[in-house]
């Protein structure tokens, strides 16, 4: 089933294009953009595009970056009832599971491949900080879009922040011998990211204002997610353009974190006879790095060339997300 799944997939990749451009042939101005706007693959696919083909634009997007997750985070973190975290008679169990994923699993499966594909050393440090990050914002948007348990999500993601107060430092420490992470820094992108959101988000479903914003919340995410994708992609735009070969072992890691272990987790956790919603939470928990946070470490305390791991892995988060889209609408 597996196998008919990736022989189907790029034939789905190219039915969004068609349907999109179908869509604007038929329909009036007012219509085509608001298809556009709601087509999430169109524009995360156009989001790559656009990096590859005009990088400059980034150095302009760069400081927009972290408000765009702020607020891809809140819209995200509004479909989370407080009902739904209250259903956990305990919180610890999907918190250590967090902690778990993303680094006993993901973390040790990367510095793991690195150790054993890659030669370069500033690859491989670039490796060690997406190793060292925490899960990536991401998780919580795109387990509400495959309809996983975003509460389990949620809660798995706020310990692995917090495990990242102690597992991070030790991590870039022992793999790129410079001690230089800051656990305060990392408190304050963790409250900006994680408990901000989440504040306002409790604010929005109070006033009734999150209803209100429901309309508009499936494009707000979206072009979040262009700006963030397009930045990233494109101010690495020169080194993936000019020695495409030299990252094939670097392609080669990202996609196995992403498409076999997202693969090996689905079947363990059918296995142990887990339930769907938390499957899928704990694919992406153990898939999804912040590669954002990692890419701009790499650019301020390292080189462009130790954030090139960080770039690639960016574009095959996107390209994972859209396989995993089709694969739970297939087996639909």
């Amino acid at each position: 089933m597996f196998e008919r799944a990736f022989e189907d997939y790029p034939t789905y990749m190219i039915d969004i294009l068609n349907n999109v451009a179908i869509a604007w042939s038929k329909e009036s101005h007012l219509t085509r953009l608001h298809s556009l706007l709601g087509n999430r693959n169109f524009v995360l696919l156009m989001a790559l595009a656009v990096g590859l083909l005009w990088g400059r634009g980034a150095q302009w997007t760069r400081g927009l970056v972290l408000p765009a997750l702020i607020l891809i985070m809140t819209i995200s973190t509004a479909g989370v009832t407080g009902s739904g975290l209250r259903t956990f008679g305990s919180l610890f169990r999907p918190a250590i599971a967090g902690i778990v994923m993303n680094y006993l699993v993901l973390g040790a499966f990367l510095l793991g491949l690195s150790v054993l594909l890659i030669r370069d050393g500033e690859l491989r440090v670039g490796f060690a900080l997406i190793a060292a990050v925490p899960p990536a914002v991401a998780v919580i948007p795109f387990t509400f879009f495959l309809e996983g348990n975003t509460a389990f999500s949620l809660v798995g993601m706020i310990g692995a922040h917090l495990g990242a107060l102690v597992l991070m430092p030790l991590i870039i420490l022992m793999f790129s011998g410079a001690d230089f992470v800051s656990p305060s820094g990392l408190a304050i992108v963790m409250v900006e990211l994680v408990f901000v959101p989440l504040i306002v988000s409790r604010i929005l479903i109070r006033t009734g204002l999150s209803s209100r914003l429901d309309p508009v919340k499936g494009a707000i995410t979206n072009w979040g997610f262009f700006l963030v994708v397009y930045t990233i992609v494109g101010l690495n735009r020169e080194t993936m353009l000019r020695h495409p070969w030299s990252l094939m072992p670097v392609a080669l890691i990202a996609v196995a974190s992403t498409f076999l272990l997202g693969w090996g987790i689905e079947r363990t956790g059918r296995f142990f006879r887990i339930e769907e919603k938390t499957i899928t939470s704990l694919v992406l928990l153990g898939t999804l790095k912040n590669y954002g946070v990692a890419g701009g470490m790499a650019l301020a305390l390292f080189s462009e060339k130790t954030s090139v791991p960080s770039t690639v892995a960016s574009v095959f988060m996107v390209i994972y997300f859209i396989w995993l889209e089709f694969n739970r609408r297939r087996t639909k």
